[in-house]
């Protein structure tokens, strides 16, 4: 499966001339609690470096002109490690009510956007510039309403499937505990990256509604959202094996270093 429709043929080069602003928001508002650590989880050393530099420098490379970082936990931290960044701008998340409030808390940030807006998790320090430039291109060739980059995964445990019709277009998304038998057998996952039109974006985050059991809002109902309204949603599976890695414990830790290594990634002289 490779996420396209037919016609459509984006590569990991970067080829499109981007005619407007890009705009990222890094979720980092959380606590790094499995962690073993008081600090907040993006500042956690891979290889000698906070995480969320790994990310940074991916949008940065990747054409992202405007960086938007949702701090929460211990906010000074992150904002004194990235201090100094002309491109990068904080907003408080001061409740941690789930990865739609997080976003919800930008719009006044998203506001000022005409083009994309690329949403990211801080905790994935492994994101590929080529994934971040293919979704960018696809989103500046066709302006579809959304774009999710998503990944093939040997065992897709614990994360939401996509699902696709006959045509291999995106219809949704299933959590894996409400997933049947069949849906389950699928290894093409959300990887919680997307990329959205902002305006379209910000109507979504008018109907997310927190009517769940943890009583928070989730980003994951956006596109469904979007999709309901018959607007062009669609899912790239773009994403490398590497980017499937993110940082939730200390076991995940030494997995993503592992890999860094693999990958030829420098570690940092002192820190």
């Amino acid at each position: 499966m490779n996420g396209l429709r037919s016609g459509e043929s984006f590569n990991q080069t970067g080829t499109a001339a981007r005619m407007s602003e890009t705009l990222a928001i890094v979720l980092a508002a959380g606590k790094g609690t499995r962690m073993k650590s008081d600090l907040p989880k993006v500042l956690v050393r891979v290889r000698g470096r906070a995480m969320i530099h790994y990310v940074i420098d991916a949008l940065r490379d990747g054409g992202v002109d405007r960086i938007v970082v949702v701090v929460g936990y211990r906010a000074e931290l992150v904002e004194q490690e990235l201090q100094g960044a002309d491109d990068v701008t904080f907003v408080s998340q001061t409740e941690q009510l789930g990865t739609g409030h997080a976003v919800k808390v930008c719009a006044s940030e998203i506001s000022r956007q005409s083009g994309a807006v690329l949403i990211v998790t801080g905790d994935s320090p492994l994101i590929q510039v080529s994934s971040v430039r293919a979704l960018l291109d696809m989103y500046e060739h066709d302006r579809p309403a959304c774009i999710l980059g998503t990944a093939d995964k040997a065992d897709p445990s614990g994360l939401g499937r996509i699902v696709r019709d006959a045509d291999n277009n995106f219809t949704g998304i299933v959590e894996e505990k409400d997933a049947a038998d069949a849906e389950r057998r699928i290894t093409e996952v959300n990887m919680s990256t997307y990329v959205f039109d902002s305006p379209e974006l910000i109507d979504a985050l008018e109907q997310i509604k927190n009517d769940n059991l943890q009583g928070e809002y989730y980003l994951t109902d956006a596109p469904g959202i979007l999709k309901a309204a018959h607007k062009d949603v669609r899912a790239l599976t773009v994403l490398q094996p590497c980017e499937a890695l993110s940082i939730n414990n200390m076991e995940d830790l030494a997995v993503v270093e592992a890999e860094m290594e693999k990958l030829g990634y420098e570690r940092a002289k002192d820190l």
